[in-house]
């Protein structure tokens, strides 16, 4: 029997295919660990001097380390200077330990870190050209990934899990065009993450399926153009009136240079397909198409009564995606028969294209009489693919809530609860079955993985921010077995601390 059961769109290094083949004649594929994300979006933007001079005292920013809005303050007038040319630039790093107190496939306390770097030139400073912005952002990514080394989810517990590696994530240039911006056009390198699918109170969250969701994770070539990988493409969005936006993508479907029927076949690891980030997959295997409308109220630019009571905020999005590329059948072979089978030749049977639609909620739905920045706010998101056939997960979604300013003076904090719901595609289940029947072992039939995840995010200073944290998940992976393969895996707890610091 060979290995007829490939990558589902995900590529981490750490994420483990296990292929059991038992007596020769069957193979079980697990998939675990290898979702992609959204990491932490930069605190701020370092602001210069309100008087445009410098202090003289070298270590000023350590006098006034809790108002700085970088840990460096002004770094000795860089700051301000670059910004006279249109040149802005932050770099952020995260750091967490999570740990697993019950549940996996072992416990640990792990730490892992990410380093962002964000470089801006506005084209109006710089070269007086009105509308353009141009941007390249760099990730150090180092430590161990929990999810990988011990939970065996499906929805990572970090956001910003990845390989260790540095490397290019984004490189675009940006262009507004037509009377109060209404046309936007982006070309280049681009990390899908970053504008579509996204649930902005949601981005709080440490959970990975927060950020960027499972069922592209799952679905897409190496988990889809998002962090931390990304894929030269064009978006156009438009704005007919105020409340409305509709955005267009084009991408090249796999973020890397590797057909995705190949890589299935390989089990590569998309991360270690393009390691630095420079590839450039310029549409060489098949194109992913994108469409999302967003309706916000009220309209950006809407005219409010000085009377009147100011308006709960909302947005809404409805998307579609389409990859032209081949997909490998998650329970079928080239030669008709089931992977399971020892008498297949573990050959593909390859789909051409994949799809999926989802729709996005955030809404506001109290906010204190009293105190105006202390509001709660809803979200959630749901999406699904209607081919079972060639797809890990046929469904996901995400709801959650979201209090800002929950305690007395602490107007800059935040407090949230959220879930993750994943189900495991109905063939890919039935292979679980296939498994187990031609292999007469324990092979569990995966179903679905829930976790809810509490977490309360505190502003130390404006370049510091604390936020422990706390996972709860059922059925991890669906439901797979433990590394005995004896029982399920149990469900887990997980608990950890994430720091922001803007330097």
């Amino acid at each position: 029997m060979k290995q007829g059961l490939l990558v589902r769109g995900q590529a981490c290094r750490a994420g483990r295919w296990s292929a059991a083949i038992a007596a020769g004649t069957a193979l079980a594929s697990l998939w675990t660990s290898c979702a992609h994300a959204a990491p932490p979006p930069i605190m701020t933007t370092v602001n210069e001097d309100a008087d445009g001079k410098h202090d003289s005292d070298p270590l000023a920013f350590v006098h006034n380390w809790r108002r700085e809005q970088g840990a460096l303050g002004d770094m000795w007038g860089l700051r301000e200077a670059l910004a006279q040319h249109g040149v802005t630039f932050a770099v952020q790093e995260t750091s967490e330990a999570l740990g697993n107190l019950t549940g996996g496939t072992h416990k640990s306390l792990d730490y892992d870190g990410l380093t962002q770097a964000i470089v801006q030139v506005n084209s109006q400073r710089a070269f007086g050209y009105y509308g353009g912005t141009f941007n390249v952002s760099a990730l150090q990514l180092h430590g161990l990934n929990l999810s990988a080394r011990n939970l065996g989810t499906l929805q990572t517990a970090s956001g910003i899990e990845s390989d260790r590696a540095t490397r290019l994530w984004e490189l675009w240039y940006d262009q507004k065009l037509l009377p109060e911006d209404r046309l936007d056009i982006r070309v280049g390198q681009q990390s899908l993450d970053q504008e579509w699918m996204v649930s902005t109170n949601a981005l709080m969250f440490v959970n990975t399926m927060f950020g960027w969701p499972m069922l592209p994770s799952a679905n897409m070539p190496g988990g889809g153009p998002a962090y931390p990988l990304s894929a030269p493409g064009i978006r156009v969005r438009y704005r007919p009136v105020n409340a409305l936006a509709i955005q267009l993508g084009a991408f090249s479907s796999s973020p890397f240079n590797m057909s995705n029927a190949q890589a299935q076949a390989l089990g590569a690891d998309a991360q270690q397909l393009n390691p630095s980030g420079t590839s450039f997959p310029f549409f060489k295997h098949g194109t992913l198409l994108m469409g999302e409308l967003q309706y916000t109220t009220p309209a950006l630019g809407g005219m409010v009564s000085p009377d009147a009571k100011p308006k709960l905020s909302a947005t809404y999005r409805l998307g579609v995606w389409y990859d032209s590329e081949q997909f490998a059948d998650v329970r079928y072979g080239g030669d008709g028969l089931l992977l399971a089978d020892p008498n297949s030749d573990g050959s593909q049977r390859l789909h051409r294209g994949n799809l999926g639609i989802y729709g996005v909620m955030d809404r506001m739905i109290w906010r204190s009489s009293r105190d105006p920045n202390r509001t709660l706010s809803v979200f959630g998101r749901a999406m699904g693919t209607p081919f079972a056939d060639r797809n890990t997960i046929s469904y996901s979604a995400n709801l959650g809530f979201v209090l800002k300013d929950p305690l007395p003076y602490r107007t800059d904090d935040s407090i949230g609860i959220g879930m993750g719901f994943a189900r495991v595609s109905p063939s890919l289940s039935q292979f679980d079955s296939d498994t187990a029947f031609f292999t007469a072992s324990y092979n569990p039939r995966r179903t679905s993985e829930t976790y809810i995840e509490a977490t309360y995010q505190r502003q130390i200073t404006p370049w510091l921010q604390l936020q422990p944290d706390i996972q709860y998940v059922f059925n991890p992976g669906g439901g797979v077995a433990n590394d005995a393969g004896t029982a399920r895996i149990g469900n887990e707890v997980v608990v950890g601390i994430r720091t922001n610091i803007l330097l």
